[in-house]
């Protein structure tokens, strides 16, 4: 799929969904990352399985491997929901992250095979591998245009992460584009929101 069909289509699913795009914005700390999320809490909310962005949610932008504080927060995960119900639902899947989820937690997949998010392909996949609906699943992500998006139009439940990880120091050119998409994917939100909210 060309790769301005799959912005245009962030847009078009957007404006669709843009109150609750506007509603899941207004109503995010500032600060939300995903060691503020208790596996024994969601799964007390409803939640069976959860879907994972890599980028800027278990580590920055085109780390290999999670952060220390992100393995540590997936393996009260594994605890509590099973590894077969974790998944990793990145635009990015590439081989060294998964030889190092194959060597580390070997029971969380990895999604592929479908259309990138904002489309629901991945998590619609991630329901089927986990025998779950798709009401009981959690799509963590930095980005609303993307998962959050993306759990919005399959009917999920969207978690956004507005404490991104990030390193600066390694990338900076990515990690400066990748805010200012972020930056820019909010004030999105608020102005096609602007008469409605």
């Amino acid at each position: 799929m060309p790769f301005s069909a799959h912005i245009l289509a962030g847009f078009s699913l957007g404006f669709h969904h843009r109150r609750a795009l506007r509603k899941l914005l207004d109503s995010t700390p500032m600060n939300t990352d995903i060691l503020q999320l208790d596996p024994m809490k969601l799964q007390l909310s409803g939640i069976s399985a959860v879907a994972l962005d890599f980028d800027g949610v278990l580590a920055a932008h085109g780390e290999p491997t999670p952060l220390p504080e992100a393995i540590a927060w997936m393996e009260r995960c594994e605890r509590v929901f099973g590894g077969d119900k974790i998944f990793i639902l990145s635009n990015k899947p590439t081989d060294e992250r998964r030889q190092w989820f194959a060597k580390y937690f070997p029971a969380i997949r990895f999604i592929s095979g479908v259309r990138k998010k904002p489309y629901p392909d991945g998590l619609n996949k991630t329901g089927e591998l986990a025998g779950v609906p798709l009401s009981a699943i959690l799509m963590v992500d930095d980005r609303l245009l993307t998962g959050c998006l993306a759990a919005l139009t399959a009917g999920a439940h969207p978690c956004y992460i507005r404490r991104p990880s990030v390193a600066f120091n390694n990338r900076p050119v990515a990690e400066l584009f990748f805010r200012l998409l972020r930056m820019g994917e909010r004030l999105f939100v608020r102005v096609i929101t602007l008469n409605n909210s």
